[in-house]
């Protein structure tokens, strides 16, 4: 096998095996030349090559995503690792281990006008989990002649080495990347390792120069305060209008024999979201169904007087303005990871996954006699008969588009959302449960949800479907600028012209310049791109040709397949608006 002959390199990648990181998304350069030859010569790892580093760290994180495990991205110097920042960010908020490789020039090349040079020591700031700067062993580069090294010239290096701490280089540099590589797992974020490599660069190796310390890797483990259970049982016992608020959470994350208890209690109202994956015929999945039509009165009865929350980040804008405005006595969420106090009202965060705090809590506590859910029960009946009387009085648009994608998804695949208006769209409808629903809602960005798609098919064991609008395709069409997208992978693009969107949102619509700064109008397909990237293209324009369309574009393809429905960017946002007047 070969390796890489600077020692540097072999450390990363030997312990990069050692904490069973078996995916590595790499970009072409030179800086990072001793990582690449190290991963792609070692059979044990999964290489991808992806070109655009925005792209590659997206890809990378839906990959992380679905396997739920730290997947490694690796650059070159200078501002190919800022091009991983909004990945990061939104691994970050959506608790995604991704773990950022950056190679890097000596101490000594920063800052005196070397190429493709940039400060990178700490560059994600407070959006990593841990951030570490590697040396370089001066005794290998020195080959027994430091003194006369351009490194030696740093004050700081001299240092080091008069006082004996080179010796320690190897231990510390192994320490670190132990230590990063143990926190992505098990506080399941981004972290930052960042190499410097003097050159030569290429030079490998048939056996590796180093024997790394043994580490143990350590498992997540959960510790459950049973006096914070029994506190808030005597809490929840008392309250006659609980609400459970879900976000985005892992399929499976909960057994169902605690959603069935959960359902089963009258004083409990279970809000799902799209992204929630949870499902129960007695849970309220369509959120905003529910909130937009209320008035003052109808709120004070929907107010709860307990809010328990678990998942990521919500979507609904409306039940966070309800319940902000009409805050609940006690907010409780469940994450072992981070609280936010979305709702201004947090009072505990229980540091538990939601599978293990309800086989702790829900034992404890019984049903209690409530009118709270039955009587919700029949508002969403209401709601959904109108819903669909709705649906037979309006014209071909957005919200009849995805009406019908959303039944033609296959049982048992995955339907990755993009966001802005796909997003919001998908929570109006209700879905099967044998689907399993993914968004990157940790930052809300349109930048990256093609590659995090991309990224997610790969690793999958499900067929993937995607739903995107117009401008967050084009805006990360490279996206398809690489060779791994399986053959069954689907495209749905909504092209209504422009960021529809901003239609929606408050606020005039006929001001100067909307359509160019706001809207952003443009005239362009998808055509081309599917063209240059050899996926097959459809397309469709009313809903006869939709539906026509529809029924095959799930079929067995020898390529990916990619529909592109067009939609009258001038009657959406009156349809939509339209249709919370409608259900009231």
């Amino acid at each position: 096998m070969k390796h890489s002959k600077i020692p540097l390199s072999q450390t990363v990648v030997t312990l990069c095996k050692t904490h069973n990181i078996k995916h590595i998304v790499i970009s072409p350069g030179s800086r990072n030349a001793p990582l690449t030859i190290g991963f792609t010569h070692d059979d044990y790892f999964s290489c991808y090559s992806i070109v655009d580093e925005r792209c590659a760290a997206f890809f990378a994180l839906g990959i992380a995503q679905q396997l739920l495990e730290p997947v490694a991205v690796v650059c070159t110097s200078g501002s190919a690792l800022l091009n991983y920042y909004p990945a990061i960010v939104e691994a970050y908020y959506s608790n995604i281990p991704l773990v950022v490789l950056s190679a890097d020039r000596p101490k000594h090349l920063v800052d005196v006008g070397d190429g493709q040079t940039i400060k990178q020591k700490n560059v994600y700031g407070e959006h990593v989990m841990y951030n570490t700067n590697l040396k370089l062993d001066l005794k290998e580069e020195a080959n027994n002649d430091e003194d006369e090294l351009p490194i030696m010239k740093s004050i700081e290096n001299k240092l080091e080495h008069f006082l004996g701490l080179q010796q320690d280089i190897q231990s510390y540099n192994e320490s670190e990347i132990h230590e990063a590589l143990t926190i992505a797992n098990l506080k399941s974020g981004p972290v930052h390792i960042n190499i410097p490599f003097n050159e030569p660069l290429y030079d490998m190796v048939d056996e590796l120069s180093i024997n790394p310390g043994l580490f143990k890797v350590q498992n997540r483990a959960e510790q459950v305060d049973e006096v914070e259970i029994e506190q808030i049982t005597s809490v929840w016992q008392n309250a006659k209008r609980k609400m459970i608020l879900v976000g985005v959470l892992q399929p499976n994350t909960v057994e169902a024999q605690w959603l069935q208890k959960l359902a089963d209690n009258d004083s409990v109202l279970v809000f799902t979201e799209t992204t929630s994956n949870l499902h129960h015929p007695d849970f309220f999945s369509e959120i905003d169904k529910i909130i937009a039509p209320l008035d003052d009165k109808a709120f004070k009865a929907l107010q709860p007087e307990v809010l328990l929350t678990l998942g990521g980040l919500v979507v609904s804008k409306k039940i966070k303005a309800f319940l902000r405005q009409y805050m609940p006595l006690h907010h409780w969420h469940v994450d072992l990871f981070r609280a936010n106090d979305t709702f201004f009202c947090l009072d505990k965060h229980i540091k538990l996954s939601p599978n293990t705090f309800f086989g702790s809590f829900l034992p404890k506590v019984h049903s209690i006699e409530s009118n709270y859910k039955p009587n919700w029960l029949l508002v969403r009946e209401r709601r959904r008969e109108l819903h669909n009387k709705y649906l037979k009085t309006i014209s071909f648009s957005d919200f009849t588009v995805f009406n019908l994608l959303l039944r033609s998804i296959p049982s048992h695949s995955q339907l990755q959302v993009g966001n802005s208006s796909a997003i919001r769209y998908t929570q109006l409808f209700q879905l099967r449960k044998d689907i399993t629903v993914f968004c990157n809602r940790g930052t809300s960005g349109i930048d990256g949800s093609t590659s995090t798609a991309v990224g997610a098919s790969v690793a999958s064991k499900e067929r993937v479907t995607f739903i995107t609008g117009d401008l967050s395709f084009f805006y990360d069409s490279n996206a398809l600028w690489n060779s791994y997208i399986p053959n069954d992978f689907r495209i749905v693009v909504i092209n209504n012209k422009g960021g529809g969107i901003f239609r929606i949102l408050p606020g005039h619509k006929n001001i100067d310049n909307f359509d160019t700064y706001f809207e952003t109008k443009h005239h362009l397909t998808a055509k081309q791109l599917c063209n240059m990237y050899n996926i097959n293209y459809v397309k469709a324009d009313n809903e006869t040709s939709l539906r026509e369309e529809l029924k095959t574009f799930y079929e067995v393809s020898n390529q990916p397949k990619l529909l592109e429905v067009f939609t009258p960017s001038v009657i959406n946002d009156k349809v939509l608006l339209d249709y919370f007047t409608f259900i009231k």
